[in-house]
């Protein structure tokens, strides 16, 4: 397996980041054996040159004692970016501390090796799984985010007194504004949003991070 390629891939792969050659490969076997693709790495610098901020879909399968940039350190700088994939840590060196760190900071689980196989593919199943719905709920949040920039400024005012629970009068007052006026904004919002319904548009709302008013 080629360590330079890119990571870009339109399937959900596991990439496998360990140190150790036999181990990449028993898991590799293991996890092509089973259906899954699978791109090996040798340390976390290696995967990191292969990085995108947009990676594929997927999951990382990562060893967390290795030279150099360690596995606690390398999910802590995929941390800081917009997305990561999910990560399913296995150790020959781990202890309770690093556990909890790393479940902490977010990951599946934290496997002890020699890794049992029904454990490690019921994990990457969980991976994967929350690698599809946290990519189902980017694109969501996208796509509402693309409408709430057609909004003007007076429509995202009242969306977010609609949001707070506010009657067109209660906005109108609010706001300075007819109680007529308000019912036409408040139609172009819920037209431009693409809602059916006020629950529709508080929903729509708290993905965005939209505080209400």
């Amino acid at each position: 397996m080629t360590q330079a390629a890119n990571i870009h891939t339109p399937s959900p792969t596991v990439f496998v980041v360990d140190d150790d050659e036999a181990v990449r490969k028993a898991l590799a076997r293991l996890l092509k054996s089973t259906g899954y693709a699978v791109r090996d790495f040798a340390s976390a610098e290696t995967f990191l040159s292969c990085w995108t901020e947009d990676p594929a879909p997927g999951c990382l399968l990562l060893d967390i004692s290795m030279p150099g940039l360690d596995g606690l350190q390398l999910q802590q700088h995929l941390n800081g970016s917009d997305y990561t994939l999910p990560i399913v840590f296995i150790t020959g060196h781990g202890d309770i501390p690093s556990t909890v760190q790393a479940l902490k900071a977010g990951a599946v689980d934290f496997l002890p090796k020699p890794v049992n196989e029904a454990s490690l593919l019921k994990a990457v199943d969980e991976a994967l799984g929350r690698d599809h719905r946290q990519r189902s709920e980017r694109t969501e949040r996208d796509r509402l985010a693309r409408r709430f920039q057609t909004l003007t400024p007076r429509e995202r005012e009242v969306m977010a007194l609609v949001v707070g629970g506010l009657a067109n009068k209660q906005i109108a007052a609010v706001l300075g504004a007819s109680e007529k006026t308000i019912k036409i904004h408040r139609g172009r919002v819920m037209e431009k949003m693409q809602m059916h319904s006020v629950a529709d548009l508080v929903r729509a709302a708290q993905k965005l991070d939209i505080v209400a008013g």
